[in-house]
């Protein structure tokens, strides 16, 4: 009886988590993700914001960003998880609380986390959050800590000009 119910436990487990993942499909950040991210997006701003599910202001950001992409329907935000695909249910858990299901999402791939934030920029040494502005016209701008909403907002609207 025991066998039977850990076996439906693990079940029910499995069938949460493909439940979480596939309403947001997190890819696999490794090397030459940066350039990618760029790429697809030549010539149009957007953010990418660095975050971990243990990072203490992470959250406040997160918030913040979901209320923006309600705000500005517009928004192409990317959002990069420092944390490992070990962690996708929490990482999930953190989208779906922050109601960021729109936000297209990344998770570190690489064990070798310093070379992967030397490739985003060698001027990042692991502090989050940090979120970089790709503006159209003005080049990026990077942001370590919590930023203000009032902040991100008059980006916004300078990029929609």
């Amino acid at each position: 009886m025991k066998r039977w119910l850990g076996l439906a436990a693990v079940a029910m487990l499995l069938s949460l988590q493909s439940a979480v993942l596939a309403a947001q499909e997190l890819k696999q950040f490794g090397r030459g993700s940066q350039q990618q991210i760029v790429s697809a997006r030549a010539g149009k701003p957007f953010i990418v914001a660095f975050w971990s599910v243990n990072c203490t202001y992470c959250g406040a950001e997160l918030a913040m960003f979901g209320k923006l992409l309600k705000k500005y329907p517009g928004l192409d935000l990317v959002l990069v998880s420092t944390d490992t695909p070990a962690d996708d249910l929490e990482i999930a858990a953190v989208l779906k609380k922050h109601a960021l299901d729109r936000a297209e999402v990344w998770v570190f791939a690489d064990s070798h986390a310093d070379r992967l934030r030397f490739e985003v920029d060698p001027e990042w040494y692991g502090e989050l959050p940090r979120t970089y502005f790709h503006a159209a016209k003005e080049g990026v701008r990077a942001a370590s800590g919590k930023i203000e909403q009032a902040d991100v907002e008059r980006w916004i609207e300078r990029q929609q000009r």
